[in-house]
């Protein structure tokens, strides 16, 4: 499966993007999909995963309230919704998939898109 991340951009605090994740060469609808991101000079972490059947779960506590993730099946697209953006959430997002429950452990998935650029300026 191939991954295509996109809709990042700059965007001031308090403002909010879409983030887009497109699948093809396989049957998306039976993976789950996640979202992750790295700031520069840190770690990659889980911000959000979503099942087949539309069941998600929200990992960073810091965008809880704020982030939601969704999917669509039928395009064989997932999306991030991400609103009153701050600063730290400055980073690359990633979506992954896996095929099995979603798992927060970044070696667990199978398929990643190439990253998008989040940039919230202050």
């Amino acid at each position: 499966v191939q991954l295509q991340a996109s809709g990042g951009g700059l965007v001031q605090t308090g403002g909010s993007l879409r983030l887009s994740c497109a699948g093809s060469g396989g049957d998306f609808s039976i993976y789950r999909m996640a979202w992750f991101r790295q700031a520069p000079g840190e770690e990659r972490e889980g911000v959000s995963c979503i099942s087949s059947h539309n069941g998600s779960t929200v990992w960073a506590d810091s965008v809880k309230g704020r982030f939601s993730i969704s999917r669509s099946n039928a395009e064989n697209t997932g999306y991030l919704q991400m609103n009153s953006l701050k600063p730290e959430d400055t980073a690359v997002y990633y979506c992954a998939l896996r095929p099995v429950k979603c798992y927060y452990n970044i070696y667990e998935y199978d398929y990643w898109g190439q990253g998008t650029l989040v940039t919230v300026s202050s």
